[in-house]
């Protein structure tokens, strides 16, 4: 198991606190992980210690499906430089609505699509690419 000491090292620029430490080791691990709680069943996209449905302190983070549909997409043709980002035919961000439960949903970014056939509605899967020396969840479409 990755310990808490080397997630801090991993991502040493960003703040990671008691509840978000399993969504960065999840991700060092490639699992992108939410919370669910286990008394009531309700997800939530941030990892938390209560459960917002219930307010069960009973919640785990778990490793989602990684497959959804595309809530919202946008394309930046602006942004911060990045390694493997270009912005000169519009970068994709999309809110995945992921299937484990409606309205529960995550901001990222989608590799290997047709602008002519990516929208709103496009099934897409989880995948990886690498950030930063990192892992990092991505979307890709999907066959329908």
């Amino acid at each position: 198991m990755i310990s808490d000491l080397e997630v801090l090292e991993r991502f040493p620029s960003t703040l990671i606190d008691h509840d978000s430490k399993d969504f960065y080791r999840g991700l060092l691990e490639k699992e992108l992980l939410m919370s669910k709680c286990q008394d009531c069943g309700n997800w939530q996209a941030q990892l938390r210690s209560l459960c917002a449905e219930c307010w069960s302190t009973n919640v785990q983070p778990t490793a989602v499906a990684g497959t959804g549909t595309v809530h919202l997409l946008i394309y930046l043709h602006q942004g911060p430089s990045l390694p493997g980002v270009s912005y000169e035919d519009g970068y994709p961000v999309a809110a995945i609505e992921l299937d484990e439960q409606v309205g529960l949903r995550f901001v990222s970014t989608i590799i290997g699509y047709d602008k002519v056939t990516l929208k709103v509605g496009s099934r897409v899967e989880l995948d990886w690419i690498t950030r930063d020396g990192n892992p990092f969840p991505v979307f890709r479409p999907v066959e329908n």
